[in-house]
């Protein structure tokens, strides 16, 4: 991309941060996720430079550094909206039962289909090119789920999570099998687990400790550098690293609950809340930023050529029937009939990109064609699409109705009260009128008797 300036780059940069904020906008409006309007951005982005220049650069890189910072700051901004309560264990273990449960099932269904439909594929590789088609992407799910019912809301943000976090520990499981020095067996896999817990407990609660006695201004970005270095310094150690960033986040959240008693006394409460208030809009500013990038970039290198390809569609079909009938079947065991619109909230997005381009060289087969995974994303979150907004057509119908009803009660009320109004006012006009009306005949009577006893007074005469 030799003919752009710097300028121009600062240029295009900050016009599509503006188109991003912009797409956030439409999607509240309409449903219609904004991490498919930025992807068709990339893809127009993608032909003007091909006019420009055929050879677009490499990245894969790119993705991947963005791939993981948008990760990190996706799960922050989960934790950090996470609120652990004991009436909330139950709806917690139920998501977290969903997630594995549906990203288990799947990614065995999916295994099965591309080692039916790629001949070079051993069922080892079909289990790995499986896992990332069978985790739910939070990138996509935690920003369009705001208009549904709290309860709804935050079983979505604990399964996708959940499916974040498990998904990419199952997907390293499955990828140390493909490298000897790394594979350690399910023992092994166990004890990386609970080491990774004591860590990231030990590093939050120093953290927590350690930052609010600091008073410098600028520190939240020293937290979050130094988050990520301990994300990093994880995976070196082959690590369930994610797990570090989810456990600090609840942490700083719910600090009253990891903080009981007379451990109190060691927080500073007000400075607490203002690392958390702040540390909350900046992971969310940043989680926009680099998620709008990182699918951009995304819309950049698709290969649109591959979507047309028979064998792609029919493997992608198969793919997604699988995930929907899998997941109904779940949420009906788990949930019950409400399973609408939950059903077809299933998208697959950042995690599903960032981990493919993460297969070893060892796994990886030249005949599996990318575009199962571009056909995937955008399908599912069409599905997604078009349920949020029959959901959103469905609540509008409901609260039109009870709108119409509450109305058609008022005009009713008011009609009553008009009568009412009116029966008393005629009662009390009546009640006027024939006052007057006795007094004159009282009078005639008066008037008559006198008649009739002068009368009687002259008859003798």
């Amino acid at each position: 991309m030799d003919f752009l300036s710097s300028f121009d780059l600062i240029i295009a940069a900050a016009v599509i941060v503006i188109l991003s904020f912009w797409f956030n906008g439409i999607s509240k409006k309409t449903n219609i996720p904004s991490v498919l309007m930025l992807i068709v951005l990339g893809i127009i982005i993608q032909y003007v430079l091909r006019y420009f220049s055929p050879n677009l650069p490499d990245f894969s890189g790119a993705l991947e550094i963005l791939g993981t910072v948008g990760l990190i700051m996706i799960v922050l901004e989960a934790a950090l909206e996470l609120e652990l309560k004991r009436e909330k264990l139950v709806p917690i273990l139920k998501s977290m039962a969903i997630a594995l449960i549906g990203l288990v099932a799947s990614a065995w269904v999916a295994a099965l289909v591309i080692y039916q439909f790629i001949p070079e594929m051993t069922m080892k590789s079909a289990w790995l090119y499986a896992t990332p088609l069978s985790i739910l992407s939070s990138a996509i799910i935690i920003p369009s789920v705001g208009g549904l019912s709290e309860a709804k809301k935050e079983f979505h943000i604990y399964e996708s999570t959940f499916s974040d976090i498990m998904g990419i520990m199952m997907f390293y499981f499955l990828a140390a099998e493909f490298d000897p020095a790394q594979d350690s067996g399910v023992a092994g896999f166990a004890g990386n687990i609970v080491l990774t817990i004591v860590i990231a407990i030990v590093a939050s609660y120093a953290l927590i400790l350690i930052f609010q006695r600091i008073k410098s201004q600028a520190k939240l970005f020293l937290l979050i550098a130094v988050l990520l270095l301990l994300y990093a310094i994880g995976k070196k150690m082959h690590l369930s690293s994610l797990i570090i960033i989810l456990i600090f986040g609840l942490i700083i959240k719910n600090i009253k609950l990891f903080f009981p008693g007379k451990t109190a006394i060691f927080l500073e409460n007000e400075r607490i809340h203002q690392i958390y208030h702040e540390l909350h809009i900046i992971t969310l500013e940043t989680a926009f930023v680099v998620r709008t990038f990182f699918f951009v970039i995304f819309g950049i290198t698709i290969v649109i050529a591959s979507l047309f390809s028979l064998n792609v569609a029919l493997i992608s079909v198969l793919i997604i029937a699988s995930i929907y009938v899998i997941r109904w079947i779940v949420l009906r065991v788990f949930i019950g009939k409400d399973i609408l619109p939950q059903l077809f909230i299933a998208p697959r997005g950042l995690i599903t990109v960032l981990l493919f381009y993460a297969i070893p060289a060892q796994a990886q087969i030249a005949s599996f064609e990318s575009g199962v995974l571009l056909f995937v994303i955008i399908a599912t979150s069409l599905i997604m699409t078009w349920a949020m907004i029959k959901d959103k057509r469905k609540m509008g119908t409901m609260l039109d109705e009870l709108d119409e009803e509450l109305l058609a009660r008022n005009e009713a009320e008011d009609a009553l009260r008009e009568n009412n109004e009116a029966e008393q006012l005629e009662e009390n006009t009546e009640g006027e009128t024939e006052l007057p009306e006795e007094e004159p005949r009282n009078q005639n009577l008066s008037n008559d008797t006198e008649l009739e006893g002068s009368e009687g007074e002259v008859l003798p005469e």
